[in-house]
């Protein structure tokens, strides 16, 4: 099955975690394609909660799952809640890859993330890095149950022919990220901190890090539009990386993030604060080989990212 026969059929389609960033930007992928969207906000289905999950499964029988849904965060919300983010992980993916097999699920796409790959991977960082070595222990955490994750698509796959894939994004960023000062993810700090920091008329910007750590990043829509293209054309085990393949310095980024919110002032580094892992940048030529390409680049995506936080400035995720 793909999404066009799906959509012509009016076969269901289920986005766990459609209110999150990526579960977002697939079901407007989705809607696009003229897709018949099933959806459940966290209040109306808990996805800890195994018996609601095959209840809800049961009931409305969704033809495909893209599984978005997942306890996120940036370096210090990882280190910060780590029984969090291993044990309601581990929860959610458990019970929708076993409700979507035990119903009847078409095809399932588990989306993971590049911190699955060992702290000091080779680079760029291929599939068959996956447990080569040590994780980053900042996030090991999230990392341990989203390899789960994979390794249970996989078993699912071999003991019963189950149809999931599995793909493991960069750095993603875009409307709709989450802006808290606390658990936010390296863009959205950033952005908030020098949006806030212009407006308030200060002459610096604290930076954590020595803002040497390379990392890549990737719109949330191109996330979402390989992963349309996945669905359509991968159908194996091995896990494949969505990325770019390009990659900037912490420090370039924060300078580039001065230019694009209009911050005028000096930028220092906190050294006494982490890095995370020294590099990360993914080989991501599996995923080109399928036809897929970004459309934006790092430039056009901050500018259109902040565009919209401006503009959405009162319901985005702040506190």
């Amino acid at each position: 099955m793909n999404i066009d026969e799906a959509v012509s059929a009016q076969k269901p389609i289920y986005v766990a975690g459609h209110r999150g960033l990526v579960g977002a930007a697939i079901a407007r992928a989705l809607a696009r394609r003229g897709a018949r969207l099933v959806t459940r906000t966290h209040r109306e289905l808990d996805l800890t909660d195994q018996a609601a999950v095959r209840a809800f499964f049961e009931t409305e029988r969704p033809a495909a799952v893209f599984l978005a849904a997942a306890k996120v965060g940036g370096i210090h919300a990882n280190d910060t809640y780590p029984a969090d983010f291993i044990r309601d992980n581990l929860l959610i993916q458990t019970n929708v890859i076993d409700a979507a097999y035990k119903t009847g699920v078409e095809k399932l796409v588990f989306l993971g993330s590049s911190c699955i790959y060992p702290r000091l991977a080779s680079q760029p960082m291929r599939e068959d890095q996956l447990l080569a070595g040590p994780l980053e222990p900042t996030n090991q955490w999230y990392a341990i149950a989203k390899i789960a994750g994979i390794k249970m698509c996989q078993a699912y796959r071999r003991q019963y022919g189950f149809p999931a894939i599995s793909l493991m994004p960069t750095n993603l960023y875009g409307p709709g990220d989450n802006f808290t000062p606390v658990n936010s993810h390296v863009i959205p700090a950033l952005m908030r901190r020098f949006h806030e920091a212009r407006l308030a008329g200060r002459d610096s910007v604290v930076v954590w890090g020595t803002g040497n750590a390379l990392r890549e990043f990737l719109h949330v829509d191109d996330m979402a539009a390989a992963a349309l293209t996945c669905f359509d054309r991968y159908d194996d085990e091995e896990i494949i990386n969505i990325g770019t393949g390009q990659e900037v310095s912490i420090r370039e980024l924060a300078a580039r993030m001065a230019q694009v919110t209009g911050f005028a002032g000096t930028i220092t580094f906190d050294t006494s604060k982490p890095d995370g892992t020294p590099r990360k940048v993914l080989d991501v030529s599996r995923l080109t080989a399928l036809g897929w390409q970004p459309r934006h680049g790092l430039a056009e995506g901050l500018a259109q990212t902040y565009r919209w936080f401006r503009d959405n400035i009162a319901s985005a995720r702040l506190d």
